[in-house]
This record gives C-alpha cells, structure tokens and sequence, in this order.
C-alpha cells in the first residue's frame, strides 16, 4: 500500500524534470534556428559553422529524451493527461530534432552563399524568417504555458509562410531566366525557402501536439479546429 502511495508522487515528479528537459531542447532549437537565418542573413560563415557543429549536441538531448519517456511508459503505466502528456514529449521531441536538422542545412546554405556576390530578387526573407520564428517560439511557448489557444495561433499561421514559399518558387525562376549564370546560387536560396517552411510546418506540428495534450482532441488536418466561431460563420 505504501508503494502504491508513492508512485504517483514519483511519477509526478519524473514528468517535472520531462518538462524541463523538453523546454530545455526547444530553447536550443529555437536559438540554432535564429543562428541558421542570421548566418544566412548577415553571410557569416563561421555563426553557420557553429550551428552545424552544435548538432551533436541536439540529437544526443533527443535520444535521452526519448529514452526517459519510454521509461516512464513502461515502469508507471500512466493514464488520462500523464499518458496524453508523455506521448506529445514524444512527437514534440522528434520534431524539434527534426528542426535541429533544419538549422543545420540553411547553416550550410548559409557557407555557400557567404562565398558568392549577392544577387537582387523580390524574396522577402525577413518576412518569411521573422513568421516562422514567431511560430516556433509560439508553439513553445504554448507548451511552457499549457495554452491551447496560443497553439492555435501558430497553426492558423502555417498559410502564410505557405504562401511565401510558393512567391519564391516563381521568383527564381524568374530570376534564372534573368541569370543563368547565377543557378547554383538561386537553387541554394530556393532550398532555404524550402527549409523555413518546414520549420513553420514542424512548429504546426508541435502546437497541435500541444492542443491533443490539453484538450485531448487531435486536430491535424482538421483547419476548422483553429478557427473562432467568427471566422467558422465567415465560410
């Protein structure tokens, strides 16, 4: 009996120190994702160089991570929101890896475009950069906070990085047209566009795991969940 009063106090605070190791990684994430598109942004080989070497040091907190939750599944048999909690640490974990990987390729987009001349396109990077920033510190923030409506803020801003990515499919080709001669350097820029919007899909990705952990209801694919009842009427 004395046992049985015990192991939810122990699980308990096994999911504490779960929580502070999953908002540990997202704030290493995050900052390798603000290194990756200032690399880029300011052409700084060597802030590039540090977020490809820092990757290590993601994908060993992924691994731990992911070990710990399989622990406690398997030694507390967790129920209700423990259970629903545990298994989004899961996802949530294997995404932010998963950035931790994107940081790396703009990183090594960013070597490549440090070496060459700029070249002038209509790519509104800063826009797209400072949305899917947004996004990402939202989803985590969502996550610190255990706030379901922030996390479907993030969501219901997945369409505009969208969009922006889709402007730069048209934008390079333009600008291909206009300089062959610039290909590599165009396909690297594209391949960045690319990447950011992975981020944001991956950032809609944590915060719908959020919204399973508080609410219980999973919304992926599932666009009207975002939406107020306002914006439900408007369609």
């Amino acid at each position: 009996m004395e046992q049985e009063r015990k192991m939810p106090y122990r699980l308990q605070r096994e999911i504490e120190r779960l929580k502070k190791s999953i908002l540990t990684l997202g704030a290493l994430v995050e900052e390798r994702v603000h290194m990756a598109v200032q690399a880029i942004s300011d052409r700084d080989d060597k802030l590039a160089r540090q977020v490809i070497d820092g990757d290590i040091q993601i994908d060993e907190m992924e691994v731990d991570l992911e070990e710990e939750c399989l622990k406690l599944l398997a030694l507390h048999q967790p129920v209700a929101i423990d259970l629903r909690f545990i298994i989004a640490v899961l996802k949530i974990n294997n995404d932010l890896e998963r950035i931790g990987d994107l940081a790396v390729n703009i990183g090594e987009r960013a070597m490549f475009v440090s070496t060459k001349e700029r070249i002038d396109i209509p790519f509104d990077f800063p826009k797209m950069s400072k949305i899917v920033k947004t996004m990402l510190k939202k989803s985590l923030d969502s996550l610190v906070n255990m706030d379901a409506s922030l996390a479907k803020e993030v969501c219901k801003m997945d369409d505009d990085v969208d969009t922006i990515n889709r402007e730069m499919y048209n934008q390079v080709w333009e600008g291909i047209n206009k300089h062959p001669d610039r290909l590599e350097l165009l396909t690297h820029l594209l391949s960045t566009s690319r990447h950011l919007e992975r981020i944001g899909d991956l950032a809609t990705n944590i915060s719908e795991d959020v919204i399973y952990m508080i609410e219980g209801k999973i919304v992926r694919h599932k666009a009207e969940d975002y939406r107020s009842p306002s914006e439900k009427q408007k369609n």
